[in-house]
């Protein structure tokens, strides 16, 4: 018998990163214990082994592979205005309701439960595209409250754990996801130049009519959307299917070519006499709708934490196992540099996340001073943190060299999603402005805001030097709008300075406040001057991954 022609063996590659848990995150447990949800790991730990697990993954990356799909009408030609998905997104979802990353934290009185929730989503990063709308589910909550008839019928069916797909009269449905639609062609950011109309009717409701260039997730069951009444801009809630079943006028044109988020069906839709109920008063819709952006600006914090967590780890796990020139890349000073670098960006995100969190768990419990805190330091760290999730998964992508660029692997799909998050809810300029606005308006905001940070004053004489140079910024207004970028960067630079050196080991403080503070630091990842000490950083960094012969 003819034995098979073999040109080589094998060798020196990476076993697969499954099988560990995606929740083995020292920052983030230590975080969770700090901010008052401690008590959730059992279950944020069920929800990371299975994030880890094979079979999780498969889900997240056959629902990127193969994305959904638009039939504007049936078979017979009848105006039907469905979004198709695979299974595997279905499951996604199911896994993200069940365990209370919507709108759950809601209906949960506990000290900490939006913390949880916070650590739970980050955690179920298998695939961001369905994270969309469990997003828009948990933020729709608080700015639905503006009505209240519209909650105590609906605020049930947002914060039970039941997945619901199917399209109907929402008083009929196990549970109910929601959306948000806002920006049109002519405006984008500047939602008051929406030309979309109200007008209202003898029952009540209001007639829409107008149009949408970003509509995400449009299967879902009811959306907070903005049009024009002589008020001026107000906010409406719309289904898609209206009391009795019959479906709401709501055409949808096409579904985004996007770069990554290809999961996530983003659409342009139409409203061609869409019934909605007003929410909140007319001509306030901003400022109502508002309520649900704040939310959604701390998803794009946790969403980018946890790709650069995953970025991370998937490049120590590279580094660990493949050898080059006589040695594992891990053990090679450049690539540990690199690996260390990567860990301190991803720390400093993630425990600024943890603490916006806290913020926000005892804001919606009515602590005026974490309001404060959250208003200016969300902002900013949106801004910051976002615009760094590329740039770190670019790096982390190149550790594994061309394998990183092939699709085959996680890092090209990571590198894809990252941008988004920086766009979403307010692209650089819009979170960097907003910023600035919170202290024009509230000028306590920036008290609360220094309160906070001082109190790591003293712990480093670099950071005390970075405090006193972000606190000259505001010594004139001149050109602050120019200044915009540099002030709002200096500004979560410093936010997450302060919490490293409170809580972070030593190594990684020092490491942070030597070269994001102190900036002695290149242009580029991987810069780190001599004399840190590198390799706790680095163990952060790795995880348990079984049957690889060591840990990864």
């Amino acid at each position: 018998m003819t034995q098979p022609y073999t040109t080589h063996e094998v060798l020196n590659q990476v076993p697969p990163l499954v099988g560990h848990n995606t929740a083995d995150d020292p920052a983030l447990r230590e975080g969770l214990e700090r901010e008052g949800a401690g008590w959730a790991l059992g279950e944020i730990d069920e929800l990371g082994r299975l994030a880890g697990s094979e079979e999780a993954q498969s889900w997240g990356r056959l629902a990127e592979r193969v994305p959904p799909r638009l039939h504007t009408h049936d078979r017979y030609g009848h105006r039907v205005d469905q979004v198709e998905y695979v299974p595997a997104y279905h499951q996604l979802m199911e896994t993200a309701v069940s365990h209370g990353l919507h709108g759950a934290p809601w209906a949960d009185d506990r000290p900490g439960t939006h913390v949880a929730r916070a650590a739970k989503f980050m955690v179920w990063s298998v695939d961001a595209g369905h994270g969309c709308p469990i997003s828009m589910t948990y933020a729709v909550v608080p700015a639905l409250r503006a009505n209240p008839e519209l909650a105590a019928q609906l605020e049930p069916l947002l914060t039970n754990r039941e997945y619901d797909p199917v399209l109907r009269d929402p008083a009929t449905k196990r549970g109910l996801i929601a959306g948000m639609s806002m920006t049109e062609k002519q405006g984008g950011s500047d939602v008051r130049a929406n030309t979309t109309t109200a007008t209202q009717q003898a029952d009540g409701t209001y007639v829409l009519r107008g149009h949408k260039w970003f509509t995400s997730a449009p299967m879902s069951d009811l959306f907070l959307t903005l049009a024009q009444t002589d008020a001026g801009v107000t906010c409406f809630l719309v289904p898609r299917v209206l009391p009795g079943g019959e479906p709401n006028a709501m055409r949808f044109v096409r579904l985004k070519d996007k770069l990554g988020n290809r999961s996530n069906a983003s659409s342009e839709i139409e409203y061609d006499a869409a019934v909605g109920w007003l929410v909140g008063e007319e001509g306030r819709g901003v400022r109502t709708i508002v309520e649900m952006v704040n939310m959604t600006r701390l998803d794009c914090v946790i969403g980018t934490s946890a790709g650069m967590r995953t970025s991370l780890v998937l490049a120590a796990h590279h580094a660990r196992h493949r050898s080059a020139f006589g040695r594992t890349l891990v053990e090679q000073p450049a690539m540990r540099n690199v690996l260390a670098d990567l860990a301190i960006e991803s720390e400093a995100a993630t425990t600024a996340m943890l603490r916006l969190a806290g913020a926000n768990d005892r804001a919606v419990r009515g602590d005026e001073g974490e309001a404060a805190v959250r208003r200016l330091a969300l902002a900013a760290t949106k801004y910051y943190v976002c615009k760094r999730g590329p740039v770190h998964a670019a790096e982390a992508l190149e550790c594994l060299g061309g394998n990183g660029y092939i699709e085959d692997f996680d890092a090209a799909r990571i590198y894809r999603e990252l941008p988004l998050l920086s766009i979403w809810e307010g692209s650089g300029n819009v979170a960097a402005l907003d910023a600035l606005r919170a202290i024009a308006r509230e000028p306590h905001t920036l008290d609360a805001y220094f309160e906070e940070v001082g109190l790591a004053s003293g712990a480093d004489p670099r950071f005390d030097e970075a405090l006193a140079r972000l606190q000259k910024e505001f010594t004139s207004f001149d050109d602050i709008e120019l200044r915009a970028r540099r002030i709002v960067e200096q500004l979560a630079l410093v936010f997450q300075g302060s919490l490293l050196l409170q809580h972070a080991p030593s190594a990684v403080a020092d490491a942070f406040c030597a070269s994001r503070l102190s900036r002695d630091w290149g242009g580029a990842l991987g810069t780190l001057p001599t004399g840190l000490d590198l390799e706790p950083i680095i163990q952060r960094a790795l995880v348990d991954v079984p049957g690889s012969g060591r840990s990864a």
